[in-house]
């Protein structure tokens, strides 16, 4: 039977030497059963302030943690490693990266509920879990659907944020079923996911909120410059090589 593992990473900083310090995962089988995953877990490196700043994890709290080798969700990953699974996360390229570095390679279907988001909803003004955690009113779920599993929700918290991934699915499958029925949803959002994105209009910068397609027009020096100069998410360069092409 197919399960679902939707999962999250705290870890000591964004740079290429970090590693995990905690894995928050939900294993969802077919039929609904779930199993949850809360681990903290040591490393050698020291944590970032910056990183502490963000997950309030200190190194106080995971001293005398096993290393992230030794926890649960790893020896259980290694037996749902297969092709017939989905590993499900926000942001997926950052986390499969981290667990990489620790040795893993995948085998199961990838499903990336940041890139989804972006296909099925181009209109959001932002595409991070945490807007959609309340522009899609999911927090106002959030508690009934953690006390089944005796989760605590808190921001930038491992298991709260794949909590509310679980419920930001729910919603990513609702909108495949209405634009493309007749279609299995997670079979379309593994499409999606190996999809680059075509976006519209800026997020950041000098031009932020203005269509990407009139700056390459009107300013395309700039647009060369952000390829050259600035470390892009895969579909912001993505789109900036397809607008470049047409002017």
């Amino acid at each position: 039977m197919t399960k679902y593992v939707l999962f999250d990473t705290e870890t000591t900083g964004n740079q290429d030497e970090d590693r995990i310090i905690q894995i928050g995962a939900m294993v969802v089988g077919a039929k609904g059963d779930v199993e949850v995953y809360d681990e903290l877990c040591s490393t050698t490196l020291p944590i970032k302030v910056e990183a502490m700043e963000v997950h309030n994890i200190t190194p106080e709290l995971i001293e005398g943690k096993a290393p992230f080798t030794e926890t649960k969700f790893w020896n259980d990953l290694s037996v749902l490693n297969h092709e017939n699974n989905y590993l499900i996360a926000h942001n997926l390229t950052f986390d499969l990266g981290m667990l990489k570095k620790e040795g893993f390679e995948n085998r199961m279907r990838l499903i990336d509920t940041l890139r989804c988001a972006k296909h099925l909803f181009p209109e959001s003004e932002y595409h991070r879990l945490q807007y959609f955690r309340y522009s899609l009113g999911l927090y106002k779920k959030e508690q009934e659907e953690a006390k089944k599993y005796n989760i605590t929700i808190k921001a930038h918290d491992a298991i709260g944020d794949v909590l509310v991934m679980k419920l930001f699915l729910s919603e990513l499958v609702k909108r495949v079923k209405e634009k493309f029925p007749n279609v299995n949803p997670m079979v379309k959002l593994e499409e999606l996911t190996h999809t680059p994105v075509m976006l519209q209009s800026f997020k950041f910068g000098k031009y932020k909120g203005e269509r990407i397609e009139d700056i390459a027009r009107s300013d395309a020096g700039y647009i060369k410059w952000m390829l050259k100069s600035l470390e892009l998410d895969e579909d912001l360069k993505y789109t900036l090589e397809r607008v470049l092409e047409n002017v």
